[in-house]
């Protein structure tokens, strides 16, 4: 039986989350996920970045470890 994905095992970052791992501006941040560097999912005004994404972007930088803030 194959498994399904859900969201309930997603971790959502803020841009403001993503910005502070990332150590680059918010306005940084807005244009990698308007470019579609880094996907994220809009609520109303706001966005939301899968932590698993910005751990695979930064892994494909070359840098290892975790998107978890401190």
């Amino acid at each position: 039986m194959a498994e399904r994905n859900t969201f309930s095992d997603v971790r959502f970052l803020t841009v403001a989350e993503v910005a502070e791992v990332m150590r680059v501006s918010k306005m940084t941040v807005y244009r990698m996920i308007r470019s579609g560097e880094l996907p994220a999912v809009q609520f109303g005004r706001s966005y939301r970045v899968p932590e698993n994404a910005v751990s695979e972007h930064l892994r494909s930088l070359g840098f290892g470890g975790s998107a978890e803030t401190a």
